[in-house]
């Protein structure tokens, strides 16, 4: 592993990683803004589809008991 630094600068692997990081978390975020579901800025937009809370169907009792 330590022959990888000798190719590498450690500080510039550490400062790419951390602007990818930031690029990829901000993208991500747009993304996810850029939705009528995802958006928690302006909430959900008139005509947005409803989340149904149907009750769950009844269970069947077991033969036998």
């Amino acid at each position: 592993m330590w022959r990888i630094w000798r190719l590498f600068d450690p500080i510039r692997v550490m400062v790419a990683q951390g602007v990818f990081l930031f690029a990829l978390a901000a993208m991500i975020h747009l993304i996810l803004l850029g939705t009528n579901k995802f958006n928690w800025l302006d909430g959900q937009k008139v005509g947005a589809v409803a989340v149904q809370n149907a009750p769950l169907p009844a269970t069947v009792p077991a033969a036998g008991s």
